[in-house]
């Protein structure tokens, strides 16, 4: 499967009940072949800049990533599965058949013209509590979407032991063909905030630690850095060529909309700020404090 054929396949359940969408989607991951996996392992993390803000298709979009985080996990011999719970849970759990341990994965994907910033489009303290029980959290992002510098969220994944991971990771897992057996076992993967923590004063807790990160995955993998960057730079040029089809998407929104006569014109502005639907929120939200009836 391409990355355009899921898009296509994702537009096609748009029509469908959020969990029924889901399921099918799914289903048809699930089914995938390794090859097939990978593909879309190396696009998934970027949001194509068409798909509306806050609609349907970027939620299902998103359901998607933690569908393949899954798989991922899959690929790599553990029981995962998709949760169907929204809020205040990770989306992903995982365990291993062998080796006696469980984790929490949560996937993200961003728009090439939105770079996450703030420490809140993490949710790194949410993946430690949402830990529970289990021994680790794993939280997958753009390997190029954290930051470059120091950031809150190192520190907090340092502090709660959340793994930092990226989809160029499990590409290079997958490449690799890691998979836990009885003689196997990986969670020193999703352990490396600790790993890397037990080297880290106070003073540097806050300082980007994926260099290291690199270099501890590329031992693990027991392969050289070369050959690591190289499958590195596999997804890198990925994603530079989505980002120069995702730019000429916008020059041609450019020239569309330049075209447009006037009455077209202000058509297109009233509905790209959703006035209609902000006013009918506000008259929902009056409706709801007239007939609610206050204590006495």
């Amino acid at each position: 499967m391409t990355f355009e054929e899921l898009k296509r396949i994702i537009y096609s359940c748009k029509g469908l009940s959020f969990i029924d969408a889901s399921d099918r989607l799914q289903e048809i991951v699930f089914a995938l072949n390794k090859a097939d996996t990978l593909e879309l392992i190396s696009q998934i993390g970027a949001i194509p800049e068409y798909i509306g803000h806050d609609s349907k298709e970027e939620k299902l979009y998103t359901k998607v990533s933690d569908i393949l985080l899954a798989k991922s996990m899959l690929e790599m011999n553990l029981d995962a599965k998709v949760l169907t719970k929204r809020a205040d849970c990770a989306d992903v759990v995982a365990q291993s058949h062998y080796h006696k341990y469980s984790l929490v994965g949560d996937a993200k994907a961003f728009r090439l013209s939105r770079t996450a910033r703030n420490a809140k489009d993490y949710k790194v303290n949410s993946m430690a509590l949402w830990r529970g029980d289990s021994e680790y959290s794993v939280l997958v992002c753009p390997y190029f979407q954290y930051p470059q510098s120091n950031s809150q969220i190192y520190k907090e994944a340092l502090s709660g032991n959340v793994a930092l991971f990226s989809w160029e990771y499990l590409y290079i897992l997958l490449k690799e063909g890691i998979r836990e057996s009885p003689s196997v076992n990986i969670s020193d993967l999703w352990n490396q905030s600790y790993i890397i923590s037990k080297s880290t004063t106070v003073s540097n807790s806050k300082k980007c630690f994926l260099l290291q990160q690199n270099q501890n995955i590329t031992e693990f993998l027991k392969i050289s850095p070369k050959k690591f960057y190289e499958y590195f730079n596999v997804v890198k040029n990925i994603i530079v060529k989505r980002g120069y089809n995702e730019i000429q998407y916008y020059e041609q929104e450019i020239e569309r909309v330049a075209q447009l006569n006037r009455e077209d014109a202000i058509a297109e502005l009233l509905r790209t700020m959703k006035l209609d639907s902000k006013i009918a929120t506000i008259k929902e939200f009056i409706d709801q404090i007239n007939e609610r009836e206050l204590e006495r």
